[in-house]
């Protein structure tokens, strides 16, 4: 966008800020390789209250196809494989002692579309993230006008703005989705 009007500033970083956390979720999404990011978005109950995988346990890649998390608590191994589970991966954590083994499924074509569908999920959920950052901005933008700070053509004239830094971000949603279906299901 070329000139952007200053009190939109805070909404655009807030919507970047949207693409970066779908981009970190698609790089958790590997093609056929294991990647500890795979694992980011899993929270485990622990102690009474949910926390990030990274906060419970390590997780290593040691081969190609296996993600093993070393539990720091082995009270926690059955919770952290529950977790795993839970989280609709397509994977089938076994816990064994206090390791948990997460053997990534072999790149099938029913694997390659769980996948393109869980990619779809988290662009949904990011378009979801910056529709609700418009929805934010123009409230802010009505109360500015019902204050009279701004006048009615102002208000008319950065909803537009609003509309096309949302059109914008959701295109590039879009196209980060498009890069990785394309991605996946390669044969």
């Amino acid at each position: 966008m070329s000139k952007i009007d200053p009190r939109l500033t805070e909404f655009d970083r807030k919507m970047e800020s949207t693409i970066e956390a779908l981009n970190r979720e698609l790089s958790g999404i590997r093609a056929g390789r294991a990647s500890p990011n795979l694992l980011d978005p899993v929270k485990v109950d622990a102690y009474g209250s949910m926390m990030p995988l990274n906060q419970v346990g390590t997780v290593s890649v040691p081969e190609a196809r296996l993600i093993i998390v070393q539990v720091w608590d082995k009270g926690l191994a059955k919770s952290v494989e529950k977790a795993i589970r839970d989280a609709n991966l397509g994977v089938d954590p076994a816990a064994d002692g206090q390791n948990v083994r997460v053997p990534i499924p072999a790149m099938n074509e029913q694997r390659r579309q769980e996948l393109a569908k869980l990619a779809g999920k988290y662009a949904e959920d990011a378009r979801i993230g910056v529709r609700n950052v418009r929805r934010e901005a123009m409230d802010s933008l009505k109360k500015l006008e019902k204050d009279k700070e701004i006048s009615e053509d102002e208000l008319h004239r950065i909803s537009a703005d609003v509309q096309t830094m949302t059109d914008d971000h959701i295109k590039k949603i879009d196209e980060h989705l498009a890069a990785k279906q394309k991605d996946i299901t390669q044969v």
